[in-house]
């Protein structure tokens, strides 16, 4: 343990810590003096040390042993996708796996067994630019498509950024990045065909440009265009509050006590608390039952009634130096499939505080991604926690590798 990075270790105690506290003012109802409490807050903390074991061990297991675990876990992980689809809906997807006492999302697991199985196959030896590209896509649209059909939208962008940014850091030539960015660009331009049809234009010229393969830039054109096809009936199948997310998003106030509910009540939370707050325990929009989800989604929302602009601003400083901290380090990490993994795992946590965050002031649109170790929720504690044990792991190992 030498070498053990001490420092974001101790940076993931201490959001862990934060995020008990913050679990423990949000599941408490104030009743004139009296206050009740779910017990949100112990099973958080029984996951926290179920998440740390699970942290060490995997330091402790040789990396043989996981390098022949990756893609049959992998392969479980998907069927697991595909089980979800079948079971009772709750909260009107398919995203939630029961066991008695204990339920967990499949696509928790599949984020980092998908990050790992792309790592693996892409660090091989004298593999192609063309063999690259398909072993990544292979391997990330097939929990895109699974995840999309629960239907859990922000999931599914997870999955892109991983992709994105596992790409960048790649031996792949940069202008390849063009192929996941522009099916994004497709779906923003397919409401418009004259506007699509001058866009797959420019991006025909960009491709040729590059001197790409003949076969590469058909198949990239295909590609949008199939998707520029596709997304009228995708938005036609979205369930009627997930079309209105996105519409309140431009407009909360569309529908303020529907779909731009959350946004508005989020937003006077943190607005309300000024820059002291207004107290431990204290927050009304919590307390009133006005915010909902407040233990999950919206947990910055009560931070930020209760401890203010300051509270806010120290949660912000503890992310970045958390994050800062690992991008710093893990570029130490010279074997190829251990930085990707690490890459991987950074923009997705990176990922998911953005868009929660975003979510709580109204930036960004509603997605039901949860703020990482800070909300509620057993199975994303756990799998954020074991991604963290492999960057710890593969930093404690890095002179072997330098």
């Amino acid at each position: 343990m030498k070498r053990f990075d001490w420092t974001i270790f101790g940076l993931l105690v201490t959001l862990m810590v934060i995020g008990i506290v913050s679990i423990y003012t949000a599941s408490s109802t104030r009743i004139a003096d009296d206050f009740l409490f779910n017990n949100y807050y112990l099973k958080q903390f029984i996951w926290i040390i179920i998440s740390m074991f699970i942290l060490f061990l995997v330091i402790k297991i040789p990396n043989a042993v996981i390098d022949v675990s990756i893609f049959p876990v992998y392969i479980i992980t998907t069927l697991l996708l595909i089980w979800v689809l079948f079971l009772p809906e709750i909260k009107g997807s398919h995203r939630w796996i029961s066991l008695g006492l204990i339920n967990f999302q499949p696509s928790e697991f599949a984020k980092l067994f998908t990050i790992l199985t792309i790592s693996k196959f892409i660090s091989k030896p004298l593999l192609s630019d063309g063999q690259i590209l398909l072993r990544a896509f292979t391997v990330t649209l097939v929990p895109i498509i699974l995840v999309m059909l629960e239907p859990d939208l922000g999931t599914a962008l997870t999955f892109l950024v991983i992709l994105f940014s596992i790409l960048l850091v790649s031996d792949l030539p940069k202008f390849y990045l063009i192929l996941i960015v522009s099916p994004i660009l497709s779906i923003t331009f397919s409401f418009s065909i004259w506007i699509f049809i001058v866009y797959i234009l420019l991006l025909t010229y960009l491709l040729y440009r590059s001197n790409l393969d003949k076969v590469i830039i058909g198949f990239v054109i295909a590609l949008n265009t199939f998707i520029f096809f596709i997304t009228p009936i995708f938005w036609n199948n979205l369930k009627d509050y997930q079309q209105n997310r996105i519409l309140t998003f431009i407009n909360p106030m569309r529908d303020p006590f529907g779909a731009g509910y959350q946004i508005i009540q989020s937003k006077i939370a943190i607005g309300s608390g000024g820059l002291l707050g207004k107290g431990f325990l204290m927050g009304t929009q919590k307390n009133m039952n006005f915010l909902p989800e407040h233990h999950t989604d919206f947990i910055f929302s009560v931070i930020g009634e209760e401890f203010g602009f300051f509270g806010c601003t120290f949660i912000l400083l503890i992310y970045f130096l958390f994050l800062y901290k690992i991008a710093k380090s893990i570029r130490k990490i010279k074997w190829k499939e251990y930085r990707f993994v690490s890459v991987g795992i950074l923009a997705y946590l990176t990922f998911q505080i953005f868009i929660n965050i975003g979510m709580n002031l109204g930036i960004v649109p509603t997605t039901g991604i949860p703020l990482p170790f800070l909300s509620y929720g057993g199975s994303n504690l756990l799998i954020n926690v074991t991604a963290i044990g492999f960057i710890l792991k593969y930093l404690n190992e890095r002179s072997i590798f330098a």
